[in-house]
C-alpha cells in the first residue's frame, strides 16, 4: 500500500474545513482537524503564500483565497483585492495611527467593506465594518469609488441607485455634481457631515477621507483613513496623510493587477 503524504493530507483537511465553514478561526481549525496550532500556522502560511487561503485582518479568521479554484474557474475579485491590500492597509494604519477600511467594487456603483484595521480601543470607532456597504453618496469610500467610474458608468449607476437608496441618500443625489467636483479639487473624498452609517452601534461619530483604487486604469475599489471625528479635522488629516493614502491606493492597485 502506497504511503500517504501527511503534509498534503493535513493541508487538504484545513481547506475542507475552511470551505465548509466559509470563514473560520485558528481555534476552530484546531478543534476540527485535531492538529496543534503551531502546525496549523505553518500550513496556513503555506496556503496563504499560494493564495489558496486568506487571513483576514479584521477578525483573524481564515477564508478561501483568490487563487482557490472556483466553480466558474474565475477567482473572486473581492478576495483578490483583500489579498492585494491586506499588508498595505496594516502599514498605512501603522504609519498614520488611524484606522483604514478597504472597500471592493461590487457592481452598480456600490462598494462593500472587505477588510479593516479598525480597533475600538485604538481608534474609538465602530470596528465591525467588514461586510457593510457604505452609502454611495454620503460615505467617503462610496463617493471615492463613484468618482473613479467613467461618466457613462457613473450616470447609469446613479440612475439605478435612485430607485434603491434610502431616503437620506436620495435627498443627497441632487448635490452629487458638487461632491464630485470637490473630490477632483481636493484629491480625496470625505464622509458627509453628520452621516453616521453604522457608527451608532457604539463609539463616536467617525470622520474619513478616501481615494479610489484602480488596477490597469479600471476602478476596483477604494481605501480610506477613518478616525473619531473629535480627534482631528479632515483638513489636518488630509494635510498630514493624504500622500500616504494615495500611495497605498497605488500599491494596492499594482498588487491587484499582478494577481489578475
Amino acid at each position: 500500500m502506497t504511503k500517504l503524504n501527511r503534509s498534503i493530507d493535513r493541508g487538504l483537511a484545513v481547506l475542507e474545513v475552511v470551505h465548509a465553514s466559509g470563514t473560520v478561526s485558528l481555534a476552530v481549525l484546531a478543534a476540527r482537524t485535531g492538529l496543534p496550532k503551531s502546525t496549523l500556522l505553518r500550513i496556513c502560511k503555506t496556503l496563504e503564500a499560494r493564495r489558496w487561503l486568506l487571513h483576514r485582518n479584521s477578525d483573524g479568521n481564515y477564508l478561501l483565497g483568490s487563487a482557490f479554484p472556483q466553480g466558474d474557474g474565475m477567482p473572486n475579485r473581492v478576495d483578490r483585492l483583500v489579498g492585494a491590500a491586506k499588508e498595505e492597509i496594516v502599514r498605512l494604519s501603522r504609519d498614520t495611527g488611524l484606522g483604514s477600511d478597504l472597500a471592493a467594487g461590487i457592481g452598480g456603483g456600490r462598494v462593500e467593506i472587505a477588510d479593516t484595521t479598525r480597533r475600538f480601543q485604538v481608534h474609538g470607532v465602530y470596528p465591525n465594518a467588514v461586510g457593510f456597504r457604505p452609502s454611495p453618496v454620503l460615505s467617503a469610500l462610496g463617493t471615492a469609488y463613484l468618482f473613479a467610474l467613467s461618466g457613462a458608468d457613473r450616470a447609469l449607476a446613479l440612475q439605478d441607485l435612485a430607485g434603491r437608496l434610502p431616503r437620506e441618500d436620495v435627498k443627497a443625489l441632487p448635490g452629487m455634481a458638487t461632491v464630485l467636483k470637490r473630490i477632483a479639487e481636493r484629491g480625496y473624498a470625505v464622509r458627509a457631515a453628520g452621516h453616521w452609517g453604522r457608527a451608532v452601534d457604539f463609539g463616536e461619530l467617525p470622520a474619513a477621507i478616501a481615494v479610489p483604487i484602480a488596477a490597469d486604469q479600471e476602478p476596483v475599489g477604494a481605501v480610506n483613513l477613518v478616525w473619531k471625528a473629535t480627534d482631528h479635522s479632515v483638513e489636518a488629516v488630509a494635510k498630514d496623510h493624504l500622500s500616504r493614502l494615495q500611495s497605498a491606493a497605488r500599491i494596492i492597485g499594482r498588487n491587484y493587477a499582478e494577481l489578475s
